[in-house]
């Protein structure tokens, strides 16, 4: 396979990138939890992380207002709670979250991995006020 890196393109045209192995990253420092990797790139008009649920651990109900999130167990296996009731995920379980929907995550005995994929928030802007 070639490098998308490689390949020729006027300046400034933006390429593909291959940017990691979700397998790779799911194995890699098994003890550690919370977000592993971040979609960083500049210039990017998507959010995305890799994200590991220790054992057991429950993520509490919680809901995005704003944004649909797009979920893909990559490791594990688990249960994505919801209004709905509770239904088991493992890996290659693919999750759409619409924006308002409540949800919790509680992983299973050996943990889980997933990553989730979103529109990007736009950053903090200051705002002048109203003029007198």
């Amino acid at each position: 396979m070639t490098d998308p890196e490689e390949f020729p393109g006027a300046a400034g045209t933006p390429l593909p990138r291959i940017l990691g192995n979700t397998e790779s990253l799911a194995a890699a420092e098994p003890e550690a939890t919370g977000a592993l990797w971040r979609l960083a790139e500049p210039g990017r008009q998507l959010d995305a992380n890799l994200v590991r649920v220790p054992p057991r651990a429950v993520i509490d109900a919680h809901a995005e207002p704003d944004l649909d999130v797009l979920l893909l167990v990559v490791s594990g296996d688990g249960t994505l709670g919801s209004a709905a009731g509770q239904h088991r995920v493992e890996p290659g379980s693919l999750v759409w979250l619409p924006h308002g929907s409540v949800r919790s995550v509680t992983a299973g005995v050996g943990g889980l991995s997933y990553v989730t994929v979103h529109r990007r928030r736009p950053g903090m802007q200051i705002r002048s006020g109203p003029r007198a």
